[in-house]
C-alpha cells in the first residue's frame, strides 16, 4: 500500500490532465470517453436518491392517516433513508475497490428494488422505517459506484465531461420525480410509490447487466479487510488536492440544498403562490441545472475543467450577492416572483457548471482509491444536506435571511476551497507508478 506522502496522479501525455487511476487507458475507450449506454444506465443507478425522496413526498400526509403516527413519524421515512443512503456509501465504496464495481451495482439494484416491495407491502411504520433504511442502504451503491466506474474507464478531459453528462441525465430526476410522484399517489396511493421504485430498481438493474462491464481489474483492486479499508480511506482524507475539490463540491451542495430547503416557503409564502405554482417554479429553476450540465459537457472538450470551475463559482457567488440586494430591499416578509426567479435562475445556472468539474476533479484526486473517494465525497454531501436543511428555517416562514446566510457562508468556502484546488495542482505532482495490489 502507499503511503500518504506518496501522491499517485500522472498526467496523461498531452492532455494537461491526470488520469485518475494511474492505469493505462483502457483500449475499448482511447480517447478516453465513457460510452453513452454505460453513462445511461450508470445514471439511472444513481437516481435512486432523488427518485426514492421526491416521488413519495406527496404521500406523506397518507402514511400519517393509514398508520396513526405523528407527521414527525411519518418523517422518520425519509431521515432514515438518508442516513443509510450516506453510511452505505462508506461501506460500499471501499468495498468496491477490493470486490470490483459490476457485482456491487447489480446487487445493490436488487437489493433496493426488494427493500422497495417491503416498503409497498409495509404493515406498520416501523416496518417502513426498516425498509427505508434497507433502501438507502442498497441504493448507495449505484450513487457511490457510478463515479467511481466514470473515474476508471474515463481518461484526461473525458471524465469531466462524463460527469457533466452523467449528472445531466440525473438532473433529470427531481424535475421529473416530484411530478411523478403527485401522478402516481391519486391513483395507487403511497404504496403505488414504492411498486414505481421497485420498478425503476429492476430496469436499473437489467440496464447495468446489459451495458456496464466490470471497469476494475483484479491486478488494479486493493486487498485486505476493515482495517486496510479504514486505511485507504485515511489516505483519501488526508491527500490535501483530494480535500480541496471535494470541498468545493460539497460546499456548493450546500448552496443548493439551502435553495431546495427554503425555496418552498419563500416561493409560497413570502410571494404567496400556490403549490401548484410553486411545482412549475421549482421546475423551471431545476431546468437550469440540467441546462447548464448539458452546456458543461459540450463545453469541457474546448476548455479545462479548472476554467469552467471557476467560471461557475464566479456565477454562484453573483446570485448570491444579488439574491442578497433583492432581500434587502423588499418589505419585510414579501418578495416579488420575478426578481427572485431571476436570482434562483441564475444560481442553478451556475451550480450546475461548478459540480460536474467538482466532481470529476474530486474523483481525479483519489490516489488510485476512486471506490472510497466517491464514499468520502457522497458520505460528505449528504451529511451536509442533513445539516443545512433545518438551519435555513431558523428564522420562520416568512424570513429568507437564514438561507443567504447558509448560501453566503458555504460559497466563501468554496471559494477558498477553489483557491486551493489552484494553488496545488494534482498535475504538478511527481509521478509515482501505478497503485496496484495493497500491500
Amino acid at each position: 500500500m502507499t503511503g500518504p506522502g506518496e501522491p499517485l496522479h500522472r498526467d496523461v501525455e498531452g492532455t494537461g490532465h491526470p488520469t485518475g487511476t494511474g492505469r493505462a487507458p483502457d483500449p475499448g475507450h482511447p480517447t478516453g470517453t465513457v460510452p453513452a449506454t454505460m453513462l445511461t444506465a450508470l445514471a439511472l443507478a444513481g437516481a435512486i436518491g432523488p427518485f426514492a425522496t421526491d416521488t413519495y413526498l406527496p404521500a406523506l400526509p397518507l402514511i400519517t392517516g393509514e398508520f396513526g403516527v405523528s407527521a414527525s413519524a411519518a418523517q422518520l421515512t425519509l431521515t432514515a433513508f438518508m442516513v443509510a443512503l450516506a453510511a452505505g456509501q462508506l461501506v460500499i465504496g471501499p468495498l468496491s475497490d477490493r470486490m470490483g464495481r459490476r457485482t456491487l451495482l447489480i446487487l445493490g439494484s436488487v437489493g433496493t428494488a426488494l427493500a422497495a416491495v417491503v416498503c409497498a407491502l409495509a404493515p406498520s411504520i416501523w416496518v417502513l422505517v426498516i425498509g427505508r433504511v434497507a433502501q438507502g442502504f442498497f441504493g448507495a451503491a449505484g450513487i457511490v459506484i457510478s463515479k467511481a466506474v466514470v473515474v476508471d474507464v474515463g481518461r484526461g478531459a473525458g471524465v469531466a465531461k462524463a460527469f457533466a453528462t452523467l449528472m445531466a441525465i440525473q438532473s433529470v430526476a427531481p424535475v421529473l420525480a416530484p411530478l411523478i410522484g403527485g401522478a402516481v399517489v391519486p391513483f395507487g396511493g403511497w404504496r403505488g410509490v414504492f411498486w414505481l421504485l421497485a420498478g425503476l430498481s429492476v430496469l436499473t438493474a437489467i440496464g447495468i447487466v446489459a451495458a456496464v462491464p466490470e471497469s476494475l481489474q483484479t491486478d488494479s483492486r486493493r486487498t485486505g479487510g476493515i482495517l486496510s479499508s479504514l486505511a485507504d480511506m485515511r489516505v483519501v482524507a488526508t491527500h490535501g488536492p483530494f480535500v480541496a475539490r471535494v470541498s468545493a463540491f460539497v460546499f456548493t451542495f450546500g448552496v443548493l440544498f439551502a435553495y431546495i430547503s427554503a425555496s418552498p416557503f419563500i416561493y409560497q409564502d413570502m410571494i404567496g403562490l400556490s403549490p401548484t405554482a410553486f411545482s412549475v417554479a421549482f421546475t423551471v429553476n431545476a431546468l437550469g441545472i440540467l441546462v447548464s450540465n448539458l452546456a458543461g459537457a459540450r463545453l469541457v472538450g474546448r476548455f479545462a475543467p479548472e476554467k469552467i470551475l471557476r467560471t461557475g463559482v464566479a456565477g454562484m457567488v453573483t446570485a448570491i450577492g444579488y439574491l442578497v440586494v433583492v432581500v434587502v430591499l423588499s418589505p419585510t416578509g414579501t418578495l416579488s416572483l420575478a426578481p427572485v426567479t431571476v436570482g434562483f435562475i441564475l444560481l442553478t445556472l451556475s451550480i450546475g457548471l461548478v459540480l460536474p468539474c467538482a466532481a470529476a476533479l474530486s474523483m481525479q484526486a483519489t490516489r488510485g482509491h476512486s471506490g472510497s473517494g466517491s464514499a468520502l465525497l457522497g458520505a460528505a454531501q449528504f451529511s451536509l444536506a442533513a445539516l443545512v436543511s433545518p438551519l435555513t428555517g431558523l428564522a420562520g416562514p416568512r424570513s429568507a435571511v437564514p438561507m443567504l446566510v447558509v448560501m453566503s457562508v458555504s460559497a466563501t468556502l468554496v471559494v477558498v476551497a477553489v483557491w486551493a484546488v489552484f494553488s496545488r495542482p494534482v498535475t504538478r505532482e511527481r509521478v509515482v507508478s501505478r497503485p496496484g495490489r495493497a500491500t
